[in-house]
């Protein structure tokens, strides 16, 4: 892979404002989609910005997310925090071949469409509980950690059967897993032991005493199978979960609202006609320019050939899904944030066999936190300029650090 001044990019990239993608990636994609990225660790790999080479290299089953066996670039530096930026050190479940298809098949049960739809009136009266009680504190309020963050917790905790009390500690562990600058090694590690320990204790109650969580689910999916999952196995698979599936929906819920209100007449279009919904959470999704700045990375374990660009084994590939979404090539006027477009095959959940379990689950909290907004809150409002809304630094998941709204 040719490497000259012109294809060395520094991520993350910067960007004008809190809302606006980085200008580099439309020249990225259209001079240099195989670019090299170098990372605040000083190591490089790969970089990809179309969409069509990104959906090509997430859809080949032959390569995975880099593991601690790996020699792959590295995120953060030596001695930094971010440990599962580095060497996925959370994670135990198999990330390849036959083992991980097992146990993407034995969690996708619990993650279907139809589960999702079951859960959706208790979502409903969560969000209106914390809605409600927002509305009580006053404006202006920030929605985020009024409503953004609480409710994914909730979720979550009630999926895994934890308690809902515990969700300023999974706060605090999710943010030292994946923030690259903001904690050191010794913090990162320290919250690793003592998420392991929880979430180890957690098991060990699951099989003692199962419930309606999906531990306890998986703990008699894969006995009915004939193999159990080991206690690692489950270990690993509750502790992502909870990291995954708090922090990307929080700063998820937050950014939506601010993309919606940053332009108010999208807001009146979805009280005109609320049936959009669901197409405005995917156009959203598809939209975020900030999804994270590192994007999704891969493995080579043999020569990628991409469009006769060939990518050597060894290489750290990272996937900038957000750039992919907004790629002219796959997405009429990508730049327009359309409430109505379908159909909308954006990657914001990845693809392949590494495509987001969680996507579901997302979805619907997503349109959930929409739907009450709207009824609640119509004449919901930004409270500060768009200029004036601060991206959260050095996390690989991104997010605004606030949402300041009025009503």
């Amino acid at each position: 892979m040719s490497q000259n001044n012109d294809s060395l990019v520094r991520l993350p990239l910067p960007s004008d404002g809190p809302l606006d993608p980085p200008a580099e990636w439309k020249r990225l994609r259209e001079r240099c989609p195989v670019a090299t990225a170098e990372l605040p660790s000083g190591d490089t790999g790969a970089l990809l910005t179309r969409y069509g080479h990104i959906k090509a290299l997430l859809s080949d089953t032959r390569f995975s997310r880099p593991t601690a066996e790996d020699s792959g670039a590295r995120i953060a530096p030596e001695g930094g925090g971010g440990a599962s930026t580095n060497s996925d050190m959370s994670l135990s479940v198999p990330q390849k071949g036959e083992g991980h298809l097992r146990w993407r098949r034995l969690l996708g049960k619990y993650f279907t469409a139809k589960r999702m739809t079951a859960l959706r009136p208790g979502m409903t009266a969560m969000a209106e509980g914390l809605v409600d009680d927002m509305a009580k504190s006053g404006t202006p309020a920030d929605l985020k950690a009024a409503v953004g963050f609480p409710l994914p917790v909730y979720v979550i905790c009630d999926l895994l059967g934890a308690p809902a009390e515990d969700r300023d500690r999974f706060s605090y562990w999710s943010d030292a897993f994946l923030n690259v600058d903001r904690y050191t090694g010794d913090e990162t590690k320290g919250a690793h032991s003592a998420f392991l320990t929880y979430m180890t204790d957690l098991v060990a109650a699951k099989r003692a005493r199962p419930g309606e969580d999906v531990i306890s689910m998986l703990i008699d999916e894969s006995r009915a199978e004939g193999e159990g999952l080991s206690d690692s196995e489950l270990v690993a698979t509750g502790m992502g979960l909870l990291v995954a599936g708090h922090e990307t929906t929080a700063n998820m819920i937050g950014k939506m609202v601010a993309m919606l209100l940053a332009d108010r007449t999208r807001w009146e279009q979805l009280l005109a006609d609320p049936s959009l919904v669901r197409t405005a959470v995917e156009e959203v999704l598809r939209s975020d320019a900030n999804l994270g700045g590192f994007g999704t990375r891969r493995y080579l374990t043999e020569d990628f050939d991409l469009d006769g660009t060939v990518l050597p084994s060894g290489t750290t590939v990272f996937c900038l899904l957000s750039a992919a979404n907004r790629d002219e090539r796959a997405f009429p006027d990508p730049n327009a944030l359309d409430l109505t477009r379908s159909p909308n095959p954006h990657l914001t959940f990845g693809g392949g066999i590494h495509s987001c379990l969680g996507q579901s689950l997302a979805r619907t909290e997503l349109q959930v936190v929409l739907e009450v907004l709207l009824r609640r809150l119509p004449n919901l409002e930004l409270a500060v300029p768009v200029p004036e809304l601060q991206r959260v630094e050095g996390l690989t998941v991104g997010g605004l650090r606030e949402v300041p709204v009025r009503w």
